[in-house]
């Protein structure tokens, strides 16, 4: 490892703590856009996140959807309870221990979800009109190395 001094910030540093501010106030930003258009209420982010996550992952269990979402089983068990009240999301009863339940989304959340993601890319699209040349070439070549990114900062799934 090469010690530097003190204060002194490497470009992956810099870089980082960019990142850091920007992805949150780009989600907020999204996310506050796809609130105000949604037409189905309740379903905020931590809702959307869980069906997002469950439909992408179908069968997960809620111990592995917390670890995926970093939440506390608890509150993702009463998204659950939520979710399922609602008709968006299917618990069933693991077959070789009842006390775990696999997830599954409906097809109305389905039809919900896809409305979100019309609704994200619609405003990313309006959004990136308004970028220059060079701006939207930079955000091209970035999409490669913010996937990766992603994938090193996902938490490894549990056990199948």
């Amino acid at each position: 490892m090469v010690a530097r001094m003190p204060g002194t910030r490497t470009p992956v540093d810099s870089a980082a703590a960019h990142l850091a501010v920007a992805l949150p106030a780009l989600h907020r930003a999204l996310d506050h856009r796809i609130r105000a258009d949604f037409p189905h209420a309740g379903l905020p982010d931590g809702p959307l996140a869980l069906l997002r996550l469950a439909a992408e992952r179908e069968g997960v269990t809620v111990r592995e959807a917390a670890e995926a979402l970093l939440m506390k089983p608890n509150n993702v068990s009463a998204l659950v309870s939520q979710l399922t009240g609602r008709g968006l999301l299917e618990r069933r009863a693991d077959p070789a221990d009842r006390r775990v339940a696999h997830l599954y989304v409906t097809d109305l959340a389905r039809e919900h979800l896809a409305e979100a993601r019309a609704l994200a890319e619609r405003h990313l699209a309006t959004a990136m009109r308004h970028l220059g040349e060079g701006e939207m070439a930079a955000l091209g070549s970035a999409l490669g190395a913010l996937s990766s990114l992603t994938a090193h900062l996902r938490p490894a799934p549990g056990p199948a």
